[in-house]
């Protein structure tokens, strides 16, 4: 029987929407499955405490686009839904700084700065990038604190994923490619980006990408959480799926293809590999597997103003950065008016006490600022009083994912310290600026209170499948195929090997279009060489059908390997 897809993408996020569209253009026939739900803008929550629509945790009924993950070494964010992490990022686009790039990790491989150059550019276009427009109030305070600490000269506002224009909230046609795209609506600098963008003017995945992938023929099917993958006797896999939520009646349905792309995202892809290899599925899978998983560094901590007459909340999700020294990365970071539900992570900023239990010294702290106890322990207007901080670095830090034997026997995903330095529970230099722009705001510095039990919380969390010249280096290889089983490939965070110190969307964007550049035209001789045969450069084959017209701002543009040009 001819199998259902030429390939199939568990998955559509950055790596999955970016393979999609462009296997598509190649000529494959391509289905996307993906564990969450569809949306329409006007189909976002108004705020974070529509849970139903906020929260995915099915088990509960809730089908919305934030997921939260505990491990033992952090708490970890991530997205759900057609067009996976898009949907509810802070749509901001950084390039990383040279350290990613020379990780040794992947060093040795090739010059990575010089490879990704292209696709980086390339992203950024397809994306839609553009620098923010417009200074805030908080983007004023955490300049102040800069000017404080003598870095004043490392302020800069984001680039950013988001169509502005001359009249907030108007409609416009297609700016990016060339009509092929949908029709869009201005920003309205509401602050919502991180609920989802109800007016339509964030670039999420659904409005390129993945768009252009289905109208070009990609089939996404939502609500489809893939349970399996397995080698056919015949060549290629079957990918066996369930109805999202329909654990006690579920609706099963069986995919084949002949190559399988895994781009659930750094967690959902690693928890999916350890499964099949711990049932003897995918037995091949390199024993590096959950190794070098990053947190990409993170602390997300902040200040709440005693003050009633300001608002935090104007803006986009993130409008500025600073480096309080050079390897710490501060963005602040807004929600959309009464969106409040992550408040309640919100308490006392407390430093590592130095061997004895932090909570211990958070009790103390609050204790100490029970004047200020509804600041630290209400919700209400949170969004609009606060100003929350993501802290990132480049550092070379990481925690090994692997399972464990659980209750009835079942093995759960968990987690140690791993290769590098160990994980760090708390950013000294980012409590410094959180207790200065406090002062600035008359307000108090506020921490997550994970972090009082070691547990820091990342929306970043990269890593586990690293790229490596060989399965003792690596679980893919630098075409991101997967060592032990071919046809297999993973395309999305997980193949990111170092910390980079800024938001990643930018990069795994970039990584997933070189990747899909080096595919041949459905049906033709593959220019790569075989799996483990080593690394060598691959020029871009172009896209037999392009999506985006040649004289569009994202037309596709195909350099040799290693131009910037």
């Amino acid at each position: 029987m001819a199998d259902d897809y030429d390939v199939v993408i568990i998955g559509s996020g950055f790596g999955g929407s970016v393979s999609a569209l462009r296997l598509t253009e190649k000529g494959y026939r391509v289905g996307v499955l993906e564990a969450g739900r569809r949306f329409t803008d006007e189909e976002f929550p108004q705020t974070s405490w529509r849970l139903r629509r906020y929260l995915y945790a099915p088990a509960l009924g809730c089908y919305g686009l934030l997921r939260i993950s505990l491990l033992r070494h952090a708490m970890v964010l991530s997205g759900a839904g057609v067009g996976g992490g898009s949907l509810g990022y802070a749509n901001t686009l950084y390039e990383p700084p040279s350290a990613f790039f020379t990780d040794p990790q992947w060093a040795s491989v090739t010059d990575w700065a010089a490879e990704l150059a292209p696709w980086y550019d390339q992203a950024k276009r397809m994306l839609g990038v553009t620098v923010n427009p417009v200074t805030t109030t908080a983007d004023r305070a955490l300049r102040a604190v800069a000017d404080d600490l003598g870095v004043g000269h490392t302020y800069r506002r984001t680039p950013v994923g988001v169509l502005f224009g001359d009249t907030p909230g108007e409609s416009v046609a297609d700016p990016y490619f060339g009509g092929a795209g949908p029709t869009r609506r201005t920003c309205t600098l509401c602050g919502a980006c991180l609920t989802g963008c109800r007016q339509g003017a964030k670039n999420t995945l659904v409005k390129n990408y993945l768009y252009l992938a289905e109208a070009a023929g990609a089939v996404v099917h939502p609500m489809t959480t893939v349970t399996a993958v397995r080698p056919l006797p015949t060549g290629g896999y079957a990918v066996d799926t369930r109805r999202t939520g329909g654990r006690l009646r579920p609706r099963r349905r069986r995919f084949t293809a002949g190559q399988v792309i895994f781009a659930a995202g750094a967690l959902g892809t690693q928890r999916l590999l350890h499964r099949l290899r711990d049932r003897g599925v995918l037995p091949e899978v390199s024993p590096r597997l959950g190794e070098l998983s990053r947190t990409n560094s993170e602390s997300i901590l902040g200040a709440r103003t005693r003050r009633r007459d300001v608002d935090f909340s104007h803006g986009v999700a993130i409008t500025s950065s600073i480096h309080p020294d050079p390897v710490t990365h501060v963005e602040p970071v807004r929600y959309g008016r009464g969106s409040n539900l992550l408040g309640l992570l919100a308490t006392v900023l407390v430093d590592d006490p130095g061997g004895r239990p932090r909570w211990v010294a958070g009790l103390r702290e609050l204790a100490r600022n029970w004047r200020d106890l509804r600041l630290l322990a209400w919700p209400g207007r949170w969004s609009e009083q606060s100003i929350v901080l993501l802290a990132m670095q480049p550092l070379d830090n990481s925690i090994t994912l692997h399972t464990v034997r659980g209750w009835f026997g079942r093995r759960r995903l968990t987690s140690r310290q791993g290769i590098g330095e160990p994980n760090p529970v708390w950013v000294p230099a980012a409590h410094d600026v959180a207790r200065r722009l406090a002062e600035r705001i008359d307000g108090v510095p506020t921490g997550a209170v994970t972090e009082l039990v070691g547990r820091p919380v990342t929306g970043h969390f990269i890593g586990g499948c690293p790229i490596g010249p060989d399965p003792t280096a690596g679980v893919i290889d630098p075409y991101h195929r997967l060592y032990g089983h071919p046809g297999l490939h993973v395309v999305d965070g997980s193949a990111v090997a170092a910390n980079l110190g800024v938001n990643p969307s930018l990069t795994i964007t970039a990584l997933a279009e070189r990747a899909m550049s080096m595919w041949p035209q459905a049906g033709d001789p593959d220019p790569r060489p075989g799996l483990g045969q080593g690394y060598r450069p691959v020029d871009p084959v172009a896209p037999r059908s392009p999506a985006v017209p040649a004289d569009a701002p994202a037309a596709a543009a195909t350099r040799p390997i290693g131009s910037t040009g």
